[in-house]
């Protein structure tokens, strides 16, 4: 098996993605520091180091009304994604993962030597994850089971009871079921739902990135329980050993403005939700499951070649969007709704008068 050493999807984002109307984004506009309030007495250049800064395991945990000692803050959720794998498989070892799903995922799990048995989450049903899909993609070497929630690329939600199920099937086969719930934080719920108060299997990853525009603080982190937190914690001793401890200290300051900061996001993601319900409710070519949350949606395009689309929308539209093959879907793109409103209404109608041009050739 020749082992992955890159990530595709994350080159195009870094050197593509970048245009004018950018509904390639996933998450919500960066906020400045004014945002948070924050001063230079929230900025420490000294002090830190150990297993996690206390005062931000101790607000993390509260937040999920967990012990301190289930919290790992690792550099943002790729970064707790790769972690938790690391800690969770060995070479030989199989993931069952989702279809379609974040590439990342996939490349890491594929860099640490093993391999990715797929299960598929269905546009007719509304992405809805089966369980007994997920059972029948076990194999005696499946160590971890893998899921986004919300769903990664169309924004569904997964609900406890299939959690639940899922969790029950990874703990009869010995593996733990990795949930990326780094979407979930745009249901701007308190407290905040997770899956690792569904039990001991269940190995959680999010961030500050997605639902607050706090990418820049790298505030990441895995919930598990403690045996394995620790596990984590010395593993990051090989890649980070210790965080940049400005970024520890602001990060503890933004988690005190997060309740501030959500009404306008969650009235931003409405606004463009039902502005991109509109948009499909005159197309014929083109379809989309739109759920009710989230910062994402995943059209299907009927009619239309998904990268000739994006080739035509980045060159002559100043737009992009993802194209779905890093999603497993090529036939498919992901459009963020999280850009301001503004933007998105033109960025949508210019993907409109994209896909009348395509429609003519």
């Amino acid at each position: 098996m020749t082992r992955t050493t890159s990530s595709p999807y994350m080159e195009w984002a870094k050197t593509r993605s970048a245009a004018r109307f950018n509904l390639a984004r996933s998450g919500v506009p960066d906020q400045p520091l004014l945002a948070l309030g924050a001063t230079l007495d929230d900025v420490e250049t000294s002090g830190g180091g150990g297993y996690g800064w206390a005062p931000l395991l101790d607000v993390i945990a509260r937040r999920f009304a967990i012990s301190p000692d289930c919290v790992v803050h690792l550099p943002g959720t790729s970064m707790a994604n790769f972690v938790a794998l690391a800690g969770l498989l060995g070479p030989g070892d199989d993931v069952v993962a989702e279809t379609p799903t974040y590439e990342l995922i996939l490349s890491a799990a594929r860099f640490l030597g093993a391999t990715v048995v797929p299960f598929v989450r269905r546009e007719e049903t509304g992405y809805a994850v089966d369980p007994e899909d997920v059972e029948r993609a076990l194999t005696p070497r499946t160590r971890v089971i893998a899921v986004t929630n919300l769903h990664n690329p169309s924004s569904a939600r997964i609900p406890d009871e299939t959690l639940f199920r899922i969790g029950a099937i990874g703990r009869a086969a010995g593996a733990r079921v990795l949930v990326d719930e780094v979407y979930l934080e745009a249901l701007y719920e308190t407290p905040m739902p997770t899956s690792h108060r569904l039990g001991p299997e269940f190995v959680v990853t999010s961030s500050l990135t997605k639902a607050y525009g706090l990418s820049g603080l790298r505030c990441g982190w895995v919930l598990a329980e403690p045996d394995i937190a620790r596990r984590l914690w010395r593993l990051n001793d090989l890649f980070g050993a210790v965080h940049a401890r400005p970024a520890e200290t602001l990060a503890l300051r933004a988690f005190s403005k997060l309740a501030d900061l959500a009404p306008g996001f969650r009235a931003l993601l409405e606004t463009n939700r039902a502005l991109f319900v509109g948009f499909l409710a005159g197309r014929d070519d083109v379809s989309c499951h739109v759920p009710p949350h989230g910062t994402v949606v995943f059209p299907k395009l009927l009619k239309t070649d998904a990268d000739a689309l994006c080739r035509l929308l980045r060159d002559t539209y100043e737009t992009t969007v993802v194209p779905g093959e890093f999603f497993g879907r090529a036939d498919h793109v992901r459009i963020g709704l999280s850009v301001e409103t503004d933007a998105f209404r033109e960025g949508i109608a210019r993907l409109g008068r994209a896909l009348d041009e395509m429609g003519k050739g």
